[in-house]
């Protein structure tokens, strides 16, 4: 009990690192679902098949994929992903067109917007460009502007005939 301060051994310290926790990204929610919120409750795994563009992470160029996209970070291009979803977070900024199956918005995007099903701008999302659906939600408390195009079931095939390239070719 009445040890000799000097004479104790002290046990060797060891540091080990904190490592943060993975954030996970958003589940895309249809916006129906009010009784609870989209942002902390609906977290995915990264083995679900998306792929996630980081907070921190900046890329300029053209992306497309067969997988669903997630972005969280800055992206500026082109994206293309036919027959899956895009989602943009909410700290996510994309200046880019994007095609895809389903796209869900929580952050910033500026550029024309062109899905085969259902595009969902929520509150915390803004929007600058024309967009192009045959199902459109734009939550109270969202920011948009452009255009939009809706598309009926029977306009649809007749949308997947007629591109850019056929409209060249029908003018000559």
């Amino acid at each position: 009990m009445w040890r000799d301060k000097k004479t104790t051994m002290a046990a060797p310290v060891q540091y080990v690192p904190a490592v943060p926790p993975l954030v996970n990204p958003l589940e895309d929610k249809p916006m129906l679902d009010t009784s609870k919120s989209t942002l902390s409750s609906s977290m995915v795994s990264m083995d679900s098949g998306r792929t996630l563009l980081g907070r921190s992470l900046v890329f300029k160029g053209e992306l497309s994929g067969s997988e669903d996209l997630m972005i969280a970070g800055n992206f500026e291009g082109s994206v293309n992903v036919p027959g899956h979803c895009v989602t943009v977070g909410p700290e996510g900024k994309v200046k880019a067109d994007i095609q895809a199956t389903r796209v869900v918005i929580h952050g910033s995007v500026h550029g024309n917007i062109s899905v085969r099903e259902r595009l969902e701008i929520h509150k915390s999302g803004h929007v600058v460009g024309d967009l192009l659906a045959p199902g459109i939600s734009i939550e109270d408390g969202a920011y948009f502007k452009g255009k939009i195009e809706i598309i009926r079931e029977n306009e649809q095939e007749s949308a997947k005939i007629y591109t850019p390239l056929h409209a060249a070719e029908t003018t000559a």
